[in-house]
């Protein structure tokens, strides 16, 4: 920072270009032409010029701005605070970009609402493709890993091998990192081992993943819900895992390498992983007959019911809401959503929680003979998108904002040697 002051100084006196404005604001030169469409900079083209010309004090003005709005600031409480345009979250519902999010699920597909989420352009009936050397790294580093991995240890694997694959993968530069996204999300799916032998990587992502969660042959009602949970899980706004992401995008890491930060938050009980646990709860509900002994048995041991209430949403879970009334249509769900309801009812006797997206994950995984993990896998492979979008977002910020300071509680020095 104080370097950057220096510059200002130096500069004083006379105007500053594009690249000596983006310099000491510490963003890219596009970003500067970004503040002047927006008129939070103003620029001037000097006679017989080549380009554009900035006032050193406006500039200097805009960067204290700046350093105010996005430095990491704290809120009220005392919480982390970062500055984003991409998901909101008010009064039991979410937007994408201002655009309800369970409509955007309902009436596009995946891929559509990432390219969306990613460009601001629609692009109907859009598919992402991976390129073979990037799946053949991924497939290589993901069989050899032992066979009880998760799928959490075979998509980090993956996005690291594809990372090493890719020779461009420090490239920064929006149209880079958007490819980077285009290719690495159908090269996390390819990389799972498919469940059924007659299993083919074409068409829609819900289609080529679904062979990598289930033996079973898929119908259009499944094939819905599976699409409509991916686009409905793309972005949460700020959860742990998105702002590992985030911290990584600051310290400018490439995108394989954000998005692996990601991965490595999500795999926590009380995150990406939280699916499998309502999974293995509605099996034990299923087996039993009932939810009252299961659910009292939760209780007894300390454990809050998984699949229940979100600290977001005082009232029911939107994401939740969409996928309960499309798991309706599902051929053989009727058993897996009857003992969803009857963990919901019966824990209300107790408190009233509603259910969330994991409830409603666990559902699906469990109607459609999926593994307890197959949330966990959904989740990431959905999540991914939105990842990529908040790296593209943190790649136009001053680099290293994501350093909070430490409050150090030990023993105050000096401190005798340790023997």
């Amino acid at each position: 920072m104080r370097d950057r002051e220096a510059a200002a100084t130096e500069h004083e006196g006379r105007r500053l270009s594009t690249k000596e404005t983006a310099e000491l604001l510490g963003v890219k030169p596009e970003t500067v032409y970004a503040y002047v469409s927006r008129g939070q900079l103003g620029s001037r083209r000097e006679p017989g010029g080549r380009g554009s010309t900035f006032d050193v004090k406006e500039v200097e003005a805009l960067a204290r701005r700046n350093r105010r709005e996005t430095g990491g600031s704290s809120s009220a409480d005392g919480e982390l605070s970062v500055r984003t345009r991409i998901t909101l979250i008010d009064r039991d519902r979410y937007y994408y970009r201002g655009v309800d999010a369970t409509q955007l699920a309902a009436r596009y597909s995946y891929e559509e609402i990432t390219e969306w989420l990613w460009t601001g352009k629609l692009r109907p009936g859009v598919t992402f493709t991976a390129p073979e050397i990037s799946v053949a790294a991924a497939r290589r580093a993901v069989d050899a890993l032992p066979e009880h991995s998760g799928p959490t240890d075979r998509l980090r694997v993956a996005a690291i091998a594809a990372a090493a694959a890719d020779p461009l993968r420090f490239d920064l530069s929006e149209n880079a990192v958007l490819g980077t996204g285009r290719t690495l999300i159908p090269t996390l799916v390819a990389a799972l081992p498919p469940l059924r032998h007659d299993h083919q990587d074409k068409g829609p992502l819900a289609h080529r993943l679904w062979g990598r969660l289930t033996g079973r042959k898929p119908d259009d009602a499944s094939l819905r819900v599976l699409d409509t949970a991916l686009g409905l899980l793309v972005d949460h706004d700020l959860a742990a895992s998105t702002l590992a992401v985030r911290v990584a995008a600051s310290a400018r890491a490439h995108a394989y390498a954000a998005v692996s930060a990601g991965l490595g938050v999500l795999e926590g009980p009380l995150h990406g992983a939280a699916s499998g646990l309502a999974h293995r709860l509605l099996l034990d509900v299923l087996d039993r007959g009932t939810a009252a002994p299961v659910v009292a048995d939760e209780l007894r041991a300390g454990r809050r019911v998984p699949g229940l209430g979100h600290g977001l949403y005082p009232g029911e879970d939107p994401r939740a809401r969409a996928l309960f009334a499309l798991l309706e249509e599902v051929p053989g769900a009727a058993p897996a959503l009857a003992a969803a309801h009857d963990i919901v009812t019966t824990t209300a006797r107790h408190t009233p929680l509603h259910a969330n997206v994991d409830l409603a994950l666990a559902v699906l995984t469990v109607a459609c003979g999926m593994p307890a993990s197959a949330g966990e896998t959904v989740f990431a492979i959905a999540r991914t998108a939105g990842w990529i979008a908040h790296t593209l977002e943190e790649y136009e910020e001053r680099p290293l904002r994501m350093r909070p300071s430490g409050r150090y509680v030990g023993e105050r020095p000096p401190q005798p040697f340790p023997r």
